[in-house]
């Protein structure tokens, strides 16, 4: 007897076969759990990440990358001719670094001194020296960093790794972005887009000032036995719906996030609240002063939401002196100086809080901005984007503790020496949460979808700062 899936495979070769296959795995998509925890590939140390985006291109050979040759040739012309972005750096001459650097850690790793906190965990991170990106314009580099591509549209990385593992939460989503309460940096909600995949893998912002999730709540107060009511009628009504259109994946989407909303009600006000942490926990995160207080509270509850089982959290930089505030276009010391009283404190507090309760080793985070600076000088004091060579911080998870890769030229333009790219980042972080970087997929058209594309990026997993 002939069934019907026969008949589509051996006729019209086999295209009717082919269509239904791809129907199939979008229902499958649509009717399984995308919240429920998934296994990884393979067993690997990593399960969360906590991704620190640096918005404006920290300078390498200013805080991380210490480079002699800049001081014994300052002023003088450079022999290579730099790739310059904006207008200023025609001259092509060498600038030393203003800033003082000293050797941190047993390991001895050198970092600028407006570095101090930092500095204090160098033990505990691998300093990358040897990063570049694809693009020398702000947007493009900052979409390349959290989607792997320079063209948006894209899905974010932490939409890939919640895709892809699902969230050990079932009351939170399991992608948080915590933003600056007063703004967006640049390129603003385009770094955690879920571009092609269901709206429920796009990053959920949560503000740390006034209510965490806008519209979250009923606008009068609704008794909980009657809201509980209302919650399950609406569900009931809203899977009936969906028996109607069983392949529609952007329907069980909403469907999903109507009810993750639900249930976040109480779940985030509980996670948000840090009224429970000692008063030496606050001051770690450097809670008590005005500078470091609203920076330390985003790194705070990126620990809290980790602990209570959120996959992935995006850490944005303050707003303050600027919306990119590592971009020193006009003075290399001043700006530094700013933007690491604000952010240092927190950033090396949260390494230290994770490690000392045993989730750093689980728990992947990276200090990263989207590309560095140039070596010579623009406009006498200040430096121009470089996407040749930057630096970044990845600690816990697995990678090398107390370890610097890769190298710069000696003055810092190119990376030379163990390189690694943006894709090779996203490979390897994938590695370490147990996911072939080319056999992690998402159909999209009828075609396979990879974050690192490696036909494209040649993207490789670095063996070199993995422990």
């Amino acid at each position: 007897m002939t069934t019907r899936r026969d008949m589509l495979r051996t006729s019209a070769l086999g295209f009717g076969a082919l269509a239904l296959s791809t129907i199939d795995q979008t229902a499958a998509q649509a009717a399984a759990s995308p919240f429920s925890p998934q296994p990884s590939q393979f067993p690997a140390p990593a399960k969360n990440v906590i991704f620190m985006m640096q918005n404006g291109g920290p300078g390498q050979m200013d805080l991380f990358d210490p480079k002699p040759e800049l001081t014994k040739f300052n002023g003088k012309i450079h022999v290579e001719k730099v790739e310059m972005f904006q207008p200023g750096s025609e001259g092509n001459r060498l600038l030393a670094t203003p800033l003082k650097f000293r050797r941190y850690g047993r390991c001895g790793t050198e970092m600028a001194e407006i570095l101090p906190h930092l500095g204090s965990v160098a033990d505990d991170f691998c300093l990358i020296r040897s990063a570049w990106n694809y693009h020398n314009n702000h947007t493009e580099s900052l979409v390349s960093m959290n989607t792997g591509k320079i063209f948006q549209g894209r899905p974010a990385l932490g939409s890939w790794i919640s895709y892809a593992l699902g969230t050990e939460n079932q009351n939170l989503p399991a992608y948080i972005v915590l933003r600056d309460p007063d703004g967006y940096n640049t390129s603003g909600t385009l770094l955690w887009q879920n571009g092609f995949m269901p709206a429920l893998y796009r990053g959920t912002e949560v503000s740390t000032r006034g209510t965490p999730v806008l519209n979250l709540n009923p606008s009068r107060h609704i008794p909980a036995d009657v809201q509980k009511d209302n919650l399950d009628l609406l569900a009931k009504l809203n899977r009936k719906h969906q028996e109607k259109y069983r392949y529609e994946s952007a329907l069980e989407a909403r469907i999903q996030n109507y009810e993750l909303a639900a249930r976040m009600q109480l779940a985030a006000a509980e996670t948000l609240d840090v009224s429970g942490e000692t008063e030496a926990t606050k001051k770690m995160y450097g809670l008590d002063k005005d500078i470091t207080a609203a920076y330390g509270m985003r790194c705070l509850l990126a620990r809290r939401l980790i602990e209570s089982g959120v996959r992935f959290v995006q850490i944005l930089p303050p707003l303050k002196p600027q919306s990119q505030p590592w971009d020193s276009h006009s003075n290399v010391k001043t700006q530094n100086e700013q933007i690491c009283g604000r952010c240092d404190q927190g950033s090396a507090a949260l390494i230290k809080d994770l490690k000392q309760r045993g989730l750093l080793e689980s728990t992947i985070v990276i200090w990263t901005g989207e590309f560095g600076r140039l070596p010579v000088s623009q406009n006498g004091a200040g430096r121009d984007h470089n996407r040749n060579a930057f630096s970044m911080i990845v600690a816990g998870g697995g990678f090398k503790a107390g370890h610097v890769h890769g190298a710069t030229d000696e003055v810092g333009y190119r990376s030379v020496e163990d390189r690694v790219s943006v894709a090779d980042l996203h490979a390897t972080v994938l590695h370490q949460l147990g996911f072939d970087h080319d056999k992690l997929t998402y159909m999209r058209n009828g075609r396979p979808e990879t974050l690192t594309d490696s036909v494209v990026t040649d993207a490789r997993v670095v063996d070199g700062m993995i422990a």
